[in-house]
């Protein structure tokens, strides 16, 4: 049973890793890549909302690695205005992430703003 469960979830984060990658591709980031790789894929997410490098820091910090949340949402907020997406469209991508960025990353609709 717990093999179903981890087979569960292992599908779940590549498809919101393949879905964040189509979607930055498609947004006309080249370094999409750096989506598959764990530490690389944190300072992607800083250079994509423009925060310093420094940030990285806070994920490793036990309580302040929180923070990290918020910045996914200005990730995500940032995504869904490129898309002419809103607040909502948003949140679907920060807690359903499986099933929005692969939405994006493989729909027709192109991104309506140059990031």
């Amino acid at each position: 049973m717990d093999n179903i469960f981890f087979l569960f979830f292992v599908v779940l984060v590549i498809g919101v890793a393949v879905g964040m990658y189509k979607t930055f591709s498609r947004m006309g980031y080249d370094d999409a890549w750096w989506i598959f790789v764990p530490i690389l894929n944190m300072i992607f997410v800083l250079k994509v909302i423009n925060k310093p490098m420094w940030l990285i820091v806070l994920a490793f910090l036990p309580i302040i690695s929180l923070y990290w949340l918020y910045l996914y949402y200005l990730l995500s907020e940032k995504v869904a205005t490129a898309y002419g997406k809103g607040t909502g469209y948003a949140f679907g991508l920060l807690f359903l992430g499986f099933i929005f960025y692969p939405l994006l990353g493989f729909g027709s609709e192109e991104p309506q703003l140059a990031v």
